[in-house]
């Protein structure tokens, strides 16, 4: 086997591990469970909105100078960094006692998201790229976010029925995952990255400043407006999905139902996300950009629905809008990568995170003052309204 072979066996290795890295770092014991785990914690909905904003202000701050960190110093790296401080914030979450404590938990947290989020996107992209297989990205795509879900049902109704006995299991247990997940990056190798003005591929150009990095990416983002139209749309349809799912814990729970029967309505939403993420792109290339537009609509009117306030159409309305939600991640990401260069590939996929964190950063505080005050019904309402509006305004802008 030649220097060429051996290079192609070991990245197309990569693609292979990533799907071993996304089951394991999904088994997120706590993200079914931290609402209410906080609740238990004496913390009202505000502050739960304001510890949200952290997490998210942190976020921000750092998503971009650590995918800028990946890009010059290697994605596999900072993928390791990330597992480390996720697992950090569990240990400081499982002792916290007072909303600074848990902040710092959320701070912790947010930078170990932070250093996996471009960088193992670009890690897989550019290990697809360099074997010719890019086009196909859609589709691997498609499969690692049944994965996730998959992983994350299995932790949902895993977190549920520890969470039952006792949070310290729960939490105990997410220490354990966060460092089981270091097993195969261990085995990954950094693909070189393939530079625009360049026809071969060289190591990772860690000799170029930083700063001259970001002027570059930041001129990407200039010349380019359809990539900050995608982040823009994108950014503000999942940010409020993301807090209907984490609301709908609380939802649920006010209803009267205990951990495991939420739980279990998670695993059903799960179930929804997997077949979602699997028709992705058979329903993409059926609909093509009308996909975009509609997936977004009817997880506003979904969001609407729970206006009747009546469990059985909340959880239908529930698992119709993670099975839509979930085919927008692969049809996002595959847009963002055809637009984006190998060299800044990180950089800008944390871009995308950051206008995520942004948007979460305005939509969760608010969402839980008026929570506290009017109820969380009132909540999914207005969010609901708000996507048919985004919707609405964007119907003319292209989104690929």
């Amino acid at each position: 086997m030649n220097g060429k072979d051996k290079i192609i066996k070991r990245l197309d290795r990569n693609i292979k591990l990533d799907y071993i890295y996304t089951l394991i770092s999904n088994l997120n014991m706590q993200s079914s469970i931290w609402v209410l785990y906080l609740g238990y914690c004496d913390m009202n909905l505000m502050q739960i909105g304001v510890l949200e904003g952290i997490y998210h202000v942190t976020s921000i701050i750092c998503e971009v100078p650590s995918g800028a960190m990946a890009d010059l110093l290697g994605r596999r790296k900072s993928m390791i960094i990330s597992r480390i401080l996720i697992a950090l914030s569990c240990i400081i979450m499982l002792f916290s006692k007072s909303f600074w404590l848990f902040a710092c938990s959320f701070i912790t947290q947010a930078m170990g998201n932070n250093f996996n989020s471009g960088s193992e996107e670009a890690f897989v992209y550019d290990s697809m790229k360099l074997l010719g297989k890019e086009q196909d990205y859609m589709r691997f795509n498609g499969r690692l976010n049944v994965i996730i879900e998959i992983s994350q049902a299995i932790a949902t109704v895993a977190g549920g029925v520890l969470a039952e006995f006792s949070y310290v299991w729960c939490y105990s247990a997410c220490v354990m995952i966060a460092l089981l997940t270091l097993m195969p990056l261990l085995f990954m190798v950094e693909p070189p990255i393939l530079h625009k003005n360049e026809g071969k591929a060289k190591e990772s150009g860690k000799e170029k400043r930083i700063l001259q990095h970001f002027k570059m990416s930041v001129h990407i983002l200039q010349s380019n407006k359809k990539i900050l139209n995608i982040v823009g749309y994108y950014s503000a349809i999942l940010a409020a999905y993301t807090l209907l799912f984490f609301y709908s814990q609380q939802y649920f729970a006010n209803l009267g139902l205990n951990k495991i029967e939420i739980s279990f309505i998670m695993l059903l939403a799960g179930g929804a996300s997997c077949l979602g993420a699997l028709s992705s792109e058979m329903m993409y290339q059926l609909l093509e950009t009308k996909l975009v537009k509609l997936s977004a609509g009817i997880i506003a009117v979904s969001m609407v629905a729970y206006g009747f306030d009546i469990l059985f159409i909340a959880v239908v309305s529930f698992i119709v809008a993670s099975y839509f939600s979930s085919m927008l991640y692969p049809v996002q990401s595959a847009s963002l990568n055809k637009l984006i260069p190998s060299s800044q590939r990180a950089t800008l996929i944390s871009v995308n995170s950051m206008f995520f964190s942004i948007t979460m950063l305005i939509f969760f505080p608010i969402a839980g003052g008026v929570a506290d005050n009017f109820g969380l019904v009132k909540v999914f309402m207005g969010l609901g309204i708000l996507i048919l509006a985004i919707v609405g305004l964007t119907v003319k802008i292209r989104l690929k």
